[in-house]
């Protein structure tokens, strides 16, 4: 059951106020009437007993409202301002805020409040937008593809090498959609997951050479030489989602490393965390493209002749966040990029 006291407080200092201002008011013309009574005014008062309680009541009253319509000016003044910011944040204007200068704490914390929620719906609102914005151009782009080559395709006189090329084209982008598709989907997934389900004791190291083995054909057709140094760990996690890690990351290294290039991959024991280090000699990143990597949909090859859609490394990141693990990036243009992942190795009696 929620707990008002804030409300409580502010009633209480409100009915505080009127009965104060109606007890000093009542004193004050007491005062007033004891007065003219000690100095002999009392002509007024002596035809009528009740004239002089009606003059009270009566002065006390206008004493009391004009105190009361000041004081009350005071306390719903901000009340009306945030009754009218309300209304222009249910027409959707984020960008609203209520001055916070008044002196009783409730107020100040209410105004507080929106503002600082004011100003969470406006964040959430620029990253929905810019989510759509990017899902839109990611999905654009491949479905143009398919569109462009498939009716490329209805043409008869196409010669074999031709009609080979373009399908595979189709097949690449159908491809790209589906990793889209199904990124989006775990990043939705891991935003609302808050704990890991489902831990399991494996091989670490063996996990990490399945997922050099995906990609077999990819690094061969590079001719990547493959620097594997991995310790034999037993690990206790989440099996599917620690792939996804690997995957992400191999993939990119195979991506960004030029023919003839190295990978090298180290597993290492460090006390109670793993330390994983995935190394390449590609073409780096700058500090700026450091900054972003994480990022959703952000890429530093702008006119996007690599391959991908800026959700891998994202993914990793929500990953490791879920699993209380760490990740690190050390890159310069030209000399390549190392990932250091930590993941803290704990038992299943510890979870």
């Amino acid at each position: 059951m929620l707990k008002h006291k804030h409300s409580y407080k502010l009633w209480f200092y409100f009915a505080f106020i009127i009965f104060t201002t109606m007890f000093l008011s009542f004193l004050g013309v007491v005062f007033i009437i004891y007065a003219l009574n000690t100095f002999g005014h009392t002509t007024l008062f002596n035809s009528n007993p009740l004239y002089p309680l009606f003059t009270l009541l009566l002065i006390s009253m206008l004493i009391s409202t004009i105190v009361l319509l000041f004081v009350g000016r005071k306390i719903l003044t901000p009340i009306i301002k945030l009754s009218t910011a309300l209304n222009e944040v249910s027409k959707g204007n984020f960008n609203v805020r209520i001055p916070n200068n008044h002196f009783i704490k409730e107020i100040t914390l209410m105004t507080n409040n929106f503002n600082l929620m004011v100003q969470e719906l406006s964040s959430i609102e620029t990253l929905r937008n810019d989510f759509i914005a990017n899902v839109s151009h990611e999905f654009k782009t491949p479905l143009s593809s398919i569109e462009g080559y498939a009716t490329l395709l209805q043409d008869k006189s196409l010669s074999e090498i031709e009609h080979d090329e373009y399908t595979k084209m189709i097949i690449e982008s159908t491809r790209q959609l589906s990793t889209l598709s199904s990124n989006i989907l775990k990043i939705s997934k891991l935003e609302n997951q808050e704990i890991i389900v489902k831990k399991t004791t494996y091989r670490l190291d063996e996990q990490i050479r399945h997922a050099l083995l995906f990609f077999e054909n990819k690094w061969n057709e590079k001719n990547i030489n493959l620097d594997i140094e991995l310790n034999s760990i037993i690990f206790y996690g989440n099996e599917d989602l620690l792939m996804q890690i690997w995957i992400n990351i191999i993939s990119n290294a195979i991506k960004f490393t030029p023919q003839n290039g190295t990978i090298c991959i180290t597993l290492n024991q460090l006390s109670d965390w793993v330390e994983i280090k995935i190394s390449d000699t590609g073409i780096g990143m700058s500090i700026e493209t450091q900054k972003h990597i994480f990022d959703k949909f952000y890429q530093n090859d702008k006119d996007r002749s690599v391959q991908g859609n800026g959700l891998g490394l994202t993914l990793v990141k929500k990953i490791l966040e879920l699993c209380n693990g760490q990740i690190s990036v050390e890159s310069e243009p030209g000399k390549g990029t190392t990932f250091i992942i930590k993941l803290q190795n704990t038992s299943p009696f510890d979870s």
